[in-house]
């Protein structure tokens, strides 16, 4: 059985690791090099980093953090944020990341997907999906630019569309649930589970150590992501790790 994976997430803003509230009220947490280190040795699976101002202000990726991490990091992380062309994922895979996360430009540009897989590999490749329930509709659309707007994309078509352009993971991130703490979108994993053949990550509403269970159970996850529950100690890995298997959960461990 294929362990399921833990992911701590870190939003990076000015060279600083930050966490938001459905992408608004932002706190600074840590030096992201240091914080990626500690997650490492705690037992994390993977890292996910997101230069998360890149796109909606247009600014080059932090390669410098990259370089650093890759250093002191011996587990995989996926880089995004900004990534707008194939030089892009050059430049960023070269500076030492794993995979590349594609978002905004994906949506404006769906061949970035396929140019970026037919060179690099679909493992390389990872959608990121922002959706957003729609109020009194069972469907979600698909937002860009941070959260901010609303493309009318189905999500769950979307993701169906990435997938079959080379994406080879992708991670699925509920606006409704992010920063709230009450538990992540089952429904939408489970509706994406459901229609296509690539792991998938949640993300969005990680509070307690249950959520994760629910999402990489009944959700059909393949990984759960999390930030400010990790950021702040809330969570420690090893402890959510022992849980999991005590539930059933096949997980990684040290």
């Amino acid at each position: 059985m294929l362990t399921k994976r833990i992911i701590p997430c870190l939003d990076v803003r000015d060279g600083k690791v930050v966490k938001g509230t459905k992408f608004k009220d932002i706190k600074e947490v840590d030096d992201p090099v240091a914080l990626a280190k500690f997650y490492n040795e705690q037992g994390a699976d993977e890292l996910v980093f997101y230069d998360i101002t890149a796109s909606h202000e247009g600014r080059s990726i932090m390669l410098d953090i990259v370089e650093r991490t890759a250093k002191e990091v011996f587990i995989p992380f996926t880089v995004g944020g900004g990534v707008n062309t194939i030089d892009d994922f050059t430049a960023i895979l070269r500076a030492g990341a794993d995979k590349i996360s594609v978002n905004t430009s994906a949506v404006k540009r769906p061949e970035l997907i396929k140019e970026a897989a037919l060179k690099f590999g679909s493992q390389c490749v990872v959608l990121s999906i922002d959706a957003k329930k729609i109020d009194g509709k069972d469907k979600w659309n698909v937002f860009i630019n941070g959260g901010r707007i609303d493309t009318g994309l189905d999500a769950i078509e979307w993701a169906k569309k990435g997938v079959e352009l080379g994406a080879g993971e992708l991670v699925i991130n509920s606006i409704n649930t992010d920063g709230v703490k009450d538990g992540y979108d089952v429904e939408l994993m489970k509706a994406i589970a459901k229609e296509v053949n690539v792991p998938i990550i949640a993300s969005g509403g990680a509070g307690k150590k249950e959520h994760f269970y629910e999402v990489l159970d009944e959700g059909n996850s393949d990984a759960a992501l999390a930030a400010s529950v990790f950021h702040f100690k809330e969570i420690l890995i090893p402890e959510l790790k022992k849980y999991l298997d005590e539930k059933g959960i096949s997980v990684r461990k040290e």
